[in-house]
């Protein structure tokens, strides 16, 4: 990257994913030069509230705005696509919250429409990025764990039970595997690959949505993964991956910063890692698509669009095996 601040950034739906977000690339020195929302006091008060020069009363003002390069969508679930697509076709490399759509139907649209323009496309699945996962790779790597035979992890929040917020509206993509499943899904993913086969259990709340959802996946080389999500009960979101000669035990809440240990079978610790950083740490991934985008480039390492569109297609056999379906879908 050329200069810190190469990337002029603008914000599509101010809400609290988005303040946490634009907080970040502060801490880091980024540009943000742009908001928009539906409502314009709404832009205008985010406007305020971070130092941002360009209010927009509108998500196609906002992308018609010539001083934007990069847009990030903070929007429900349900509107991802549509506002990514809306960003590419005026010429924004877009940053898409996850989950980065709805279905992988969707996914797949708007990692071609990217693609047709020559534009970056990639999820906001920040966790990845951070120093303790790049770290954790290398450790995989590496070999020093020996044979990986399984990978566990869960996210697991008490949120609400109010049938209007937003987990829980199917209208809005509602459920606990979409808003926090997919942290432990992409993490499988991640360290094992493609799972081969999925066995999945929910219960379902009232409206519907999924409240609880376990997985079990078989992955390429044999090895299994266990995900445990939930909205309605909060536990150690915690995270392991397990070999034949170590293991890593990743401590709560495993996917922001946090430390880990690499530990044999005789309890021997290898290494200690502790994260010390500024801020949520949710700049890592901005500071990724600057650097993508200054080299030129139009995919991810850490996450390629195409990985991020066959997690969209794992997470909707998921659904498909626990019985959610969203207003709209065949």
């Amino acid at each position: 990257m050329t200069s810190q601040a190469s990337l002029r950034w603008g914000i599509l739906g101010p809400g609290g994913i988005a303040r946490a977000f634009t907080a970040d690339l502060r801490t880091a020195g980024l540009d943000v030069v742009a908001v928009g929302s539906r409502r314009l006091d709404a832009a205008q008060a985010f406007a305020a509230d971070f130092g941002i020069p360009h209010a927009h009363g509108s998500y196609e003002d906002l992308v018609a705005d010539p001083d934007v390069d990069i847009v990030y969508v903070a929007t429900p679930h349900p509107m991802h696509a549509a506002n990514a697509l809306l960003a590419l076709e005026a010429g924004k490399h877009v940053l898409v919250e996850k989950p980065f759509t709805l279905t992988a139907a969707e996914a797949a649209a708007v990692r071609d429409a990217a693609a047709a323009r020559g534009l970056l496309a990639m999820e906001a699945m920040w966790t990845r990025y951070l120093p303790h996962m790049i770290r954790i790779r290398e450790i995989v790597a590496s070999g020093v764990l020996g044979e990986l035979r399984a990978v566990t992890a869960d996210h697991t929040q008490l949120i609400t039970s109010d049938p209007a917020h937003r987990l829980n509206a199917l209208e809005l993509g509602g459920g606990a595997l979409l808003d926090l499943g997919v942290y432990p899904v992409s993490f499988a993913w991640d360290i094992l690959g493609e799972p081969l086969s999925i066995v999945a259990s929910a219960r379902l709340g009232e409206t519907g949505a999924d409240t609880e959802v376990a997985t079990i996946m078989a992955h390429a080389s044999g090895a299994l993964s266990t995900t445990l999500s939930a909205s309605r009960a909060a536990g150690p979101n915690a995270a392991s991956v397990i070999g034949t000669e170590a293991r890593i035990d990743i401590d709560r809440v495993w996917y922001t910063p946090t430390s880990f240990r690499v530990v044999t079978p005789d309890g021997r610790v290898l290494e200690e890692y502790r994260s010390d950083i500024e801020g949520r740490g949710m700049q890592y991934q901005a500071l990724a698509a600057e650097r993508i985008i200054a080299a030129g480039r139009t995919d991810s390492d850490e996450l390629p669009i195409d990985e991020t569109v066959a997690i969209m297609a794992t997470l909707d056999e998921i659904r498909s095996l626990i019985g959610v379906r969203y207003p709209g879908e065949d």
